[in-house]
Order: C-alpha cells, then structure tokens, then sequence
C-alpha cells in the first residue's frame, strides 16, 4: 500500500470510524492516539469558560459589616474585563471602587443606588468568560456549596470574595442603572441637548445626602449640572437648580408652595453619620478638661508672608502647618498627650499606652460629613513636607476618595474650625486618644504694646480637651503654653526643628 492510501485510510478511520486494515497498524496507533488527546482536550476545555456565578462583596476591614452603594459603572449586559470598576461603596470611613476579578458579562445587580450592601453577600451575578484559576475555581466551588445551603434571597448568599484595592478613580463604563433585572438589555444613554455642557466622568456621582435631597425634590441626578471635581453633584447644585426651576415656572403661572416640604421626612444615618454617633457615644463616657488660651500669630505671619511673597499660590503656607509642627515639638516634652489608654487588655487594669510615633489626625470638612486623615510621624517631617501633606489628605477627604489606612492610628487630633468661623470651641475626645486641640479663627484686636501703647494684634484662640482621668490640668495647660511660645516666637521653633 501506498503512503498516500495509507493517510487516507487514516483520516477516513478518524472522522468516520471506517474499520482500520490489519496491516497498517502504525496508522492504527495513531489514530488512537488521536482520538484519546480530543477527548481529553475537551474535557478539560469545559471547566473554564462561560460559567454564571455570583460575586460577594469582601471583607473590607476596620470591622465593618455593610457599605453603601453611591453609584454602578455596569449595567445587566455590560461587558467587563479584569480590574475594570463595577460599582463605588461608601463605607462608614471612604470610598471604595469595587473592581471585577474576571472577564464576563454582568447577568444581574442584587442592589439599587443607595441601597446598604452587606459584607459577604452578594453583589452582581457575573458570566465568567476567561480562564479560571485553580484558587479562584476552588473558591467559586465553595461560595456555590454555601450558597446553596441558604434560605433563597436576593441579597441572602454568601460567595466568594473580590478584589477592593484601588483608589483611583476609574472612568464609568456605563450610566448608573435603575433597575437591576437580569433580562432587560442596557438602556442606551439619552442624548442631551446641544447647549448642555458636557457632564464629566463623575456626573451622576453624589453624596448620600446630596442624593436623598434629589429623592425628596423628584429630580434626576443626569438633570442637574455638577460643579464639584470631575462634574460631581454638590447641595449647592441642587438648589440651584431647584431654585431656577421655581423661577422658570413663576413666569408663566403661580405655583402653590409644595406640601411635601411642609411633611416629616425620615432619613436613615449615612455610614459616616453611624460611625460619628458610635464614637461620639463613647466619648460621652470620658470626663473632658477644657483649657483655653489666646495665641499672638503676629510673629508667625509675619515670617510666613515672607516666605509666600516669593512662591505661587500652590506652594504657600497657612499657619495649620506651623501649628502642627509645634504640636509635634511640644508633645516631645509631654508625651503623656500622645498616649493611648488601653482599658480592653485588661478591663480591671486600664494602663497607658505611650506612642512613639506623633500620628496627628486632622479634621476635614467633607461633602460625606466629618473626616479624620492623619499626618503620620509629624516628628520626621519638614514644615514644608506637613503643609503638602495637608493638601494631599484634605483633597482625597473632600473628593471622597480617602482611604481607610488614611484615617486610622491616629494619636491625637487637631480640629482647625476657625476655617469656618467661630474662636472658642468644646472639642470631644476620639477614644483612646486622651487629647484634642481645637483651633479657632484668626482675629485683629487692640493690645498694649511692651511701652504700653496700643497696638494691633492677630490672636487666636486655642482649645484643648484632655481626659481627666489620666491627664490632669496642669500638665495640659504646660503643654499648651509650651505650643503657645513656639507660635509666638518662631526662631525659637526653627532651632528645634530636624
């Protein structure tokens, strides 16, 4: 037989199983070498590909058991890819980008905008269409056993987990879906009209009590045009554009005054707001020492306007920075108000805890409400290195897209008010801090001068809070005049500094 016959035969025997001649049997062999490796093939093939699983929102940290959804990047449809951001959660601390782990199609969304999303439930119902690793396989596995063993709810299974690392903020793939029925394809996005301006990447992105007061007004969030960063939806903008609607309506008829305002609206505490009120609840347990005392910032101006004269207007000093370095280089003498009181080790016991580290938690003013970044080891940094610092954390605050490892060890707070107003202030402790400074606004007043004339002064009032149980009044007020000389007299802070 010919080598040509012989490969005829032998595809023949392949595709149509026709009987294969004695005589060639390493045509034979072949053969059977080949139909084994398809069959394996394809049964490895099968493991991998197109496979509909749900996908759990992962333990984020901090002990924290459920998050607010703020907005969806995906809708029921949309195509994913690995890394790509599928929604935004707003925890009791930040913001937080939920990323998708694989390539699919989301098939369903278990929660609406605004909705409370619970840790280890799950979060969308993805077609998986790319390979699957042994580890992810093995954990898809397990979350379907769980899954199964649960009473059937929308939002009553457990899976496996996600990834929740990045903090930058991704471009959304899609509007923010308002409904989360798996059949209905993705809606196409209305176009808007010509003399709009174009919204940006962050357009249907607003705060819980920004969204709340749009629930209330019956308004669309796409309607209204944000001036925050990236085209974010502010109250102002809300307002504004409620206000111009009565004024748009006014010239045509007179409206009567809506009843729904005149009504009691219940609202449920932001995440933010829960975790102020467990804090501050806390804080009422501890017995607070006020002390106060006016601080001269003539001298500090004076120096700081010096250095400012010759930079922009980006690279300028505020007098926060010199307040934090002084508090840095006074906490050196009296570490007891850095200290740390530890009552869970040994609750008969409490004992102090001194901290080596000079963490200094700043307050923010945030659209979400009260934040807390901390300046880590303020005792290291360059005066110049804090005022960056301050400018990296309260833009990350305000843009809600702080991160949890910013908010945390703090060892003692300086809340700067006077940036809104108001001189002397009350500041409540953060346990199992034992101090706060608070720091009101700078005010021109008349003083006597050394010859006894009269004379301008910018003084400002400082306020500190100590927890009496461990820190008495006087080595507070030593403190505080300890900080109050370096402000007054900066060439002496200037020696101190590394």
């Amino acid at each position: 037989m010919s080598r040509e016959a012989a490969r005829f035969l032998c595809r023949s025997a392949l595709v149509g199983r026709t009987p294969i001649p004695t005589r060639t049997k390493a045509c034979r062999l072949d053969v059977i070498q080949r139909r084994r490796w398809g069959q394996s093939r394809g049964f490895a093939a099968t493991n991998s590909l197109k496979v509909v699983k749900p996908y759990i929102l992962a333990d984020i940290g901090e002990g924290i058991t459920e998050c607010q959804v703020i907005q969806w990047f995906v809708k029921p449809g949309a195509r994913v890819e690995q890394f790509d951001p599928i929604c935004e959660v707003q925890s009791d601390k930040a913001s937080v980008e939920i990323t998708s782990r694989f390539d699919g199609v989301i098939k369903k969304l278990y929660y609406e905008p605004d909705d409370m999303a619970k840790v280890g439930r799950p979060l969308v119902d993805i077609d998986i269409q790319s390979e699957i690793s042994e580890a992810d396989a093995a954990v898809l596995d397990g979350a379907v056993e769980n899954k199964t063993e649960e009473v059937p709810n929308k939002s009553e299974s457990n899976t496996q987990k996600i990834e929740v690392g990045r903090n930058d903020t991704a471009e959304a793939t899609g509007d923010v879906p308002t409904q989360s029925a798996p059949s209905l394809p993705a809606e196409p996005v209305q176009e808007e009209s010509q003399s709009r301006k174009p919204p940006g990447k962050h357009a249907s992105l607003a705060t819980p009590a920004v969204r709340h007061m749009i629930k209330a007004a019956n308004l669309k969030i796409e309607e209204i045009e944000g001036t925050g960063r990236d085209g974010r939806v502010l109250k102002d903008d809300v307002q504004r554009h409620t206000q111009a609607a009565k004024t748009g309506a006014g010239t045509t008829a007179p409206q009567p005054a809506p009843t729904q305002q005149l009504e009691d609206r219940i609202q449920p505490l932001t995440p933010i707001q829960s975790a102020m009120f467990k804090k501050m609840a806390i804080s009422l347990s501890i017995p607070h020492f006020l002390y106060t005392d006016g601080v001269d910032f003539t001298s500090l101006n004076s120096i700081r306007k010096k250095y400012n004269a010759a930079r922009e207007k980006s690279q300028r000093l505020t007098t926060f920075p010199f307040i934090i370095k002084a508090l840095s280089l006074a906490l050196q003498q009296y570490p007891l108000l850095n200290a740390r009181l530890d009552t869970e080790t040994n609750p008969g016991k409490p004992q102090l805890v001194y901290q080596g580290s000079h963490n200094i938690g700043i307050a923010v003013d945030s659209p979400t409400g009260l934040l807390v970044p901390v300046i880590r080891d303020v005792q290291t940094l360059s005066i110049e290195q804090i005022a960056t610092e301050i400018i990296r954390l309260s833009d990350l605050a305000r843009a809600g897209k702080i991160t949890t490892a910013d908010l945390k060890d703090a060892t003692i707070t300086v809340s700067n008010i006077g940036s809104i107003g108001g001189g002397v202030v009350a500041p409540v402790i953060v346990s199992p801090q034992v101090a706060i400074i608070g720091i009101g606004r700078a005010k021109t007043v008349p003083a006597f001068g050394k010859d006894g004339g009269l004379v301008k002064k910018e003084e400002c009032t400082f306020s500190w809070s100590a927890d009496h149980r461990v820190v008495d009044g006087a080595t507070a007020a030593r403190c505080a005049e300890v900080v109050k000389g370096y402000l007054e007299d900066v060439e002496s802070m200037l020696i101190r500094l590394r």
